[in-house]
């Protein structure tokens, strides 16, 4: 069974910065594709990055440039992080972590908890 936390998450104001945490645990765990989806009030959920096991990273086209993502692997656990950076107002949302099985689609996706991002001033 996996198993994600999500932490890091907090007020910003534009243009600051924030990394977030996600640990994922479970048999395997390591050749999991992760990553982060976002969702704010009153939208659907919407992907933000991906990370594979091979460390290949791809951006959404509203966070390129701004947003790292990155993983360090150890047994039966993986640490994603999201390094967002020029915040702006619009990144305000519930940041989902997630995780799935290599070469499976994204109904085998696990979720945390999320955790909040607000970007005010």
């Amino acid at each position: 069974q996996v198993q994600i936390v999500e932490s890091g998450g907090g007020l910003v104001q534009p243009g600051g910065s924030l990394r977030l945490s996600c640990s994922v645990t479970g048999s395997d765990i390591i050749t999991y594709t992760v990553g982060w989806f976002r969702q704010a009030p009153g939208d659907q959920r919407r992907w933000v990055s991906t990370i594979t096991d091979d460390a290949n990273g791809e951006y959404a086209e509203s966070v390129k440039g701004r947003f790292t993502v990155s993983r360090d692997n150890a047994k039966n656990m993986v640490i994603v992080y999201l390094q967002m950076t020029n915040l702006k107002p619009e990144d305000t949302a519930r940041y989902f972590c997630f995780g799935r099985p290599k070469y499976s689609d994204g109904s085998h996706r696990s979720w945390g908890q999320g955790t909040q991002v607000t970007v005010s001033s």
